[in-house]
């Protein structure tokens, strides 16, 4: 099919979303993101002001959104974390969601090899949530985890440090979340109050799974988070954006140059930043 797309097509997709139906899952008004998900099966498009969820057409229990009530609550919240996410960012996001049945349809989507013990994750243009963890968050927790993945999939990832994107996508997750830093930081704040701060921003391993130490993925969240947070509340949340933004075109370590930092100056004004806030 040609890009362009015909002024009947738009026509009738327009028709279509003022009746208060949805567009077919291969229409030519859907992202390609949001076409062909698991051919042969319905498919359930709900709208929000700025968002658009694209879930099963079957089920009744409401658990996964499938029953297109909770596509509708899915939307007003992917859209509440576009506003957030747009807020920092400085331009406008049209959230595009999937609520697949299960992590193992997620894991297809996203192309990896398991989902589990995540609640959603960034797939290029779109957020794939993993219906059977999110379900178990707090609405407060729902929003946090809409804002950051939605956040790697605006601001981008490619060619930064995982501190960087992890703790910036955090960042932009909790800033109106209303929550204590020691709440968010629980795992890392026991860690310090035994006497154990961090000697480095964490790296991709701390963010693995690993079963010696369980706590360590949060606690490297967490690390990474405060270290985003401390380069705002030092220099200001657009000098954030502009360094992260700096990062991704020239490398984290000419983008932290420009603001008179290293990666070493920074890591121990961040270590003393953790000292403060949790110790």
């Amino acid at each position: 099919m040609s890009e362009q797309v015909s002024r009947r097509a738009v026509v009738a997709g327009l028709l279509l979303l003022a009746s208060g139906g949805a567009p077919l899952p291969d229409s030519p008004i859907l992202p390609p993101e949001a076409r062909d998900l698991w051919p042969g099966r319905d498919t359930v498009i709900r709208r929000g002001r700025h968002a658009t969820i694209v879930g099963h057409g079957s089920g009744d229990d409401g658990r996964d959104g499938s029953d297109g009530g909770g596509l509708e609550e899915m939307a007003a919240r992917a859209d509440r974390a576009g506003l957030r996410v747009g807020l920092v960012l400085g331009r406008p996001v049209r959230p595009l969601v999937i609520v697949p049945e299960s992590a193992q349809e997620a894991a297809r989507l996203a192309r990896v090899a398991r989902a589990d013990g995540l609640a959603a994750l960034a797939d290029g243009g779109r957020v794939i949530i993993v219906p059977e963890l999110f379900a178990t968050l707090t609405p407060t927790g729902k929003d946090v985890v809409l804002a950051h993945e939605l956040t790697h999939v605006v601001a981008g990832t490619d060619g930064l440090p995982v501190w960087l994107y992890e703790g910036f996508a955090d960042y932009v997750g909790y800033r109106d979340a209303g929550l204590p830093v020691m709440t968010v930081a629980a795992e890392l704040a026991a860690e310090v109050r035994a006497g154990r701060l961090p000697d480095a921003l964490p790296g991709p391993a701390d963010f693995a799974m690993d079963d010696r130490d369980p706590a360590r993925p949060a606690r490297a969240y967490q690390e990474a988070w405060l270290a985003c947070r401390f380069l705002a509340g030092r220099f200001g949340e657009e000098t954030l954006v502009r360094l992260y933004r700096a990062a991704r075109a020239s490398g984290a370590d000419r983008a932290l140059a420009a603001r008179g930092l290293t990666t070493a100056t920074l890591t121990a004004a961040w270590r003393a930043y953790v000292r403060d806030q949790l110790g």
